[in-house]
């Protein structure tokens, strides 16, 4: 490969991690190390030393990394459907070299599981769990909304790698609390993909997936997305009043949790008017920012002014970032 070649590999490749996506495995994850930060420091009036940060940092690298490293995979068994719905992202047009990059890919993740090893054996289990689910997902799309569960619980995997990564966990290790914060995660992020299928209602019409979209159409689709935007509020609301999820809930927990209620609506309005075309593209851009900041809000339950910087440091970045994908078909 000689220079030329590797440029364009480069830029294809990083074109592919689609980096605006970036935040959501990485939010997510952040949820876990900055709990385990606070059960084991701040609980106890300790600051975090400069071995707490760098291990943080090395987690936060690779919680953001590993969207774009298993995207590869996922555009890899998507072929066939991006053919038609994104002719122009560089896998299908040819411009990235499929060999080089699924081997570029399998090597990250090797490094990737190496130092979860070192970190914490027991990490490995989420990072596992969350790349053997990215290759059920694709064929689970072709089971309506089961793609949009599978997908949930693949990111939600992310959050529970965050936690393992930091350090060993105090006992107990399933709290209610725990729990509730996880099917969160999943809930919002099976969501979050449920208005993504909208863009791509006839790449995976044609090539068979099932998605609700399809089996249902996009009029009734556009109608369910409307019920799906209150359904994280309902599910916060119900294990509250369970007494399942019990915490004090701050000024930075409601400024974060109203803010994100207000993106969530807007999205679901977004879909209900541009169903298709270019239009439901770009509003993904809403789309993505309702997930990531969602995922914010659970971290305002334990560090509000860390959740209120990165709330507006998300929300920023992945309209830039996603502002620089200037093609719906790429």
């Amino acid at each position: 490969m000689n220079i030329a070649e590797l440029k364009k590999f480069a830029f294809a490749y990083i074109k592919t991690m689609r980096l605006y996506y970036a935040f959501i495995t990485g939010i997510a994850g952040w949820i876990g190390v900055s709990y385990y930060y606070h059960i084991t420091l701040t609980k106890h009036g300790l600051t975090p030393t400069n071995e707490d940060y760098f291990r943080g940092g090395v987690i936060l690298t690779i919680l953001f990394l590993s969207w774009g490293i298993n995207q590869i995979f996922n555009d890899w068994l998507g072929l066939e459907e991006d053919r038609i719905n994104a002719p122009n992202r560089p896998m299908v047009n040819g411009d990235l070299n499929v060999k080089w990059a699924l081997a570029l890919s399998l090597s990250l993740m090797g490094v990737a599981m190496v130092i979860s090893w070192y970190l914490n054996p027991y990490s490995m289990i989420p990072m596992f769990l969350g790349f053997l689910l990215n290759f059920v997902y694709e064929y689970s799309k072709a089971w309506g909304l089961w793609g949009n569960v599978i997908f949930g619980i693949m990111i939600a995997n992310c959050t529970v790698y965050g936690l393992l990564a930091a350090g060993p966990v105090p006992a107990p290790f399933l709290t209610s609390n725990r729990i509730c914060v996880v099917a969160l995660v999943a809930l919002m992020n099976g969501l979050m993909t449920y208005y993504t299928y909208f863009k791509d209602y006839e790449g995976d019409k044609a090539a068979g997936k099932r998605t609700f979209i399809v089996r249902h159409g996009t009029d009734f689709a556009r109608k369910a997305g409307i019920f799906g935007a209150f359904l994280p509020t309902i599910a916060f609301i119900f294990f509250r009043w369970m007494e399942w999820f019990p915490f004090k809930m701050s000024e930075y927990f409601i400024y974060c949790a109203v803010m994100t209620i207000f993106l969530q609506i807007w999205t679901a309005v977004r879909f209900y008017k541009y169903p298709v075309g270019p239009k439901a593209f770009f509003s993904n851009a809403t789309n993505f920012r309702a997930c990531a900041c969602g995922q914010v809000t659970m971290i305002a339950i334990f560090n509000g002014q860390l959740a209120l910087y990165l709330f507006s440091t998300t929300y920023v970045f992945i309209g830039f970032l996603f502002g620089l994908q200037d093609d719906d078909k790429g």
